[in-house]
């Protein structure tokens, strides 16, 4: 599916001409070789182009017909571009001898495909190669502007009568004909892609841009150990040559985009994720990715990307966003691994019950949140960056973790395991509970729901009605905090830096020393303060009764920190509002 998906996404793009067609591919060009009709060199000029915000130019990019694969001293010229090696013979590097060569294969192959071919366009290149000589060209009047320049390797095209070679119609069906007739070699079975009887790729095109090596494959089999059947290689796996270049056309098109000054591919842990909706309309992911990476663009803030998720959850378009909820949508996280690619999570549905799942993973993680804190709604890679040591080097959360987490958000699953096993470790080592490992507490046990972490502690804010023990352990804790500190103002120890971790597991035993520490605290305050805080201890003890649990099972202690932080928020809100 994941292919089939990409193909046809290649399809989209290249209908609307983002991507290079079949046999064609995009390159890079220095200059233009400007001939006429006769085949005579006029001009030779530069094609260079200043980006948007760069300060120097870039030689300009063109879809032209796709470049051969060189290996070892076989000379295989490009059609209607190449280097000057092999239009000009001309190289700094190597003797005229060995060029003279190249340019002599080069007017062989383009005399193959273009011979017979009534286009002005045809007959000029064709006139050219004829009427050339490299041993003339150092002194050539038309390139002694760009010589020096032109044999350090640069690339050049063919322009006639000012228009480009590779434009001409003729010469375009020219090479197609060439190159469907040249690439149809092959194993001939069914293509797992298409269902077709068609020529079977060998070895698929590299990926680019996920990990550190410069490209990966996404489909190899590179030892006898992952073969069967005494098939090589991709054999393995058939799938036709046309589905293996458009799946990764397709896939290297996403991981290289940009929208504005930020990729569209983004990163969670080591993951690497894209997405697309069919019909190549690019609007659809940028939006997910703001919905769930949290918003960079400045047209758009995070309340009206919230408005437009809740929208599409209902159903309902988002019509001044171009966003329709029926819309097939796909979500791709990939990782590196040795020469391949490992999947970890693949998405596909409509935007709608994507955003639906988004939606209600939002209100789970929704939690009263500090005034200095920015997000509104907490994005998915702050989520995971609560299970990371903030002092460790490597700052990435694991990447089962990470992966697992975002396929439950996306197809509305549970939660896993790891991801609150790895908060409750952090809050242990740490001895202290944010906004955002409260919040993933709160929306675990809501999506994985267990008796000992009831939704009356699964609330936005404090809820004071609540009679569940440990939620009202981990208030009682914060006002006993808030005391230590209200009697030693300043102090750089207090309890929760001693006692938390202790107190969340075996209240039992050290509720007691909290006591008696608190009557010691109580004493230096002034009769006002101590009254209104044994006011509030006396209601949080009735509800506990006379008897502390001796131990607290790992969803009770995720109550406990609940109770803790909605207290500790509550206080702060009270000094706010003074």
């Amino acid at each position: 599916m994941i292919l089939q998906a990409l193909v046809r996404y290649y399809e989209d793009l290249a209908k609307q001409g983002k991507i290079a067609r079949h046999g064609w591919a995009k390159a890079k060009i220095n200059y233009a070789l400007c001939i006429n009709e006769r085949g005579e060199l006029e001009q030779v000029i530069p094609l260079l182009e200043q980006k948007d915000g760069a300060k120097k130019t870039q030689p300009q990019q063109f879809d032209l017909p796709a470049s051969a694969s060189r290996h070892g001293k076989v000379l295989k010229p490009n059609f209607l571009w190449d280097n000057a090696t092999y239009l000009l013979g001309i190289n700094g590097k190597k003797p005229l001898s060995e060029t003279t060569e190249y340019f002599k294969e080069s007017g062989r192959f383009h005399a193959e495909l273009l011979s017979g071919i009534e286009s002005p366009t045809a007959k000029a290149i064709l006139a050219f190669y004829r009427n050339w000589d490299p041993c003339l060209a150092e002194n050539d009047p038309v390139l002694s502007g760009e010589y020096s320049k032109i044999i350090q390797g640069a690339t050049l095209l063919f322009r006639v009568n000012g228009l480009f070679a590779h434009d001409d119609p003729l010469l375009q069906q020219a090479w197609q004909k060439y190159y469907n007739a040249n690439s149809e070699d092959g194993i001939i079975r069914q293509c797992l892609v298409s269902g077709e009887q068609e020529p079977i790729a060998k070895t698929h095109p590299d990926i680019h841009g996920i990990g550190e090596k410069s490209s990966s494959t996404l489909v190899g089999f590179n030892a006898p150990a992952f073969c069967s059947y005494g098939q090589e290689q991709s054999y393995n796996a058939p799938v036709g040559k046309y589905a293996a270049f458009a799946y990764t056309s397709a896939l290297n098109y996403l991981l290289a985009a940009r929208e504005g000054d930020h990729r569209v591919a983004q990163k969670i842990g080591d993951t690497t994720v894209v997405c697309w909706a069919e019909g190549a309309e690019p609007q659809y992911q940028t939006f997910t990715l703001a919905a769930l990476m949290g918003t960079q663009e400045k047209t758009i803030s995070e309340d009206d990307v919230r408005s437009a998720v809740k929208r599409l959850a209902e159903g309902l378009p988002v019509e001044e966003l171009h966003l329709k909820p029926n819309q097939p949508f796909y979500i791709l996280g990939l990782s590196p691994n040795a020469a391949r690619l490992s999947v970890r999570f693949f998405y596909q549905g409509s935007f709608g019950d994507l955003m639906k799942n988004i939606n209600a993973h939002h209100e789970r993680m929704e939690i009263v949140r500090p005034s200095f804190d920015k997000y509104e709604t907490i994005p998915l890679w702050a989520m995971l960056k609560e299970t990371v040591n903030p002092k460790s080097r490597d700052k990435t959360a694991s990447p089962v973790l990470a992966g697992a987490t975002a396929r439950s958000i996306f197809t509305g699953g549970l939660y896993p395991a790891a991801l609150l096993e790895q908060t409750m470790l952090r809050i242990r080592a740490e001895r202290n509970i944010n906004r955002g490992k409260a919040a993933i507490i709160k929306a675990y046990y809501l999506r994985n729901p267990n008796e000992d972490c009831p939704k009356e502690v699964l609330t936005v804010a404090l809820n004071e009605a609540s009679t569940n023990p440990a939620y009202t352990l981990g208030r009682l804790f914060s006002v006993y905090e808030a005391i230590q500190e209200s009697a030693n103002p300043g102090i750089n120890t207090t309890i929760k830096d001693k006692y938390f971790n202790s107190a969340s597991s075996t209240p039992a035993s050290i509720f007691p020393v909290l006591d008696n520490l608190c009557q010691k605290h109580l004493r230096k305050l002034s009769t006002g303060s101590r009254i209104w805080y044994e006011k509030q201890i006396m209601e949080l003890t009735n509800v506990l009764g006379e008897e502390y649990p001796a131990r607290m099972t790992l969803p009770q202690q995720g109550s406990f920190n609940l109770g803790y932080y909605h207290q500790t928020q509550k206080r702060y809100e009270k000094k706010e509002e003074k």
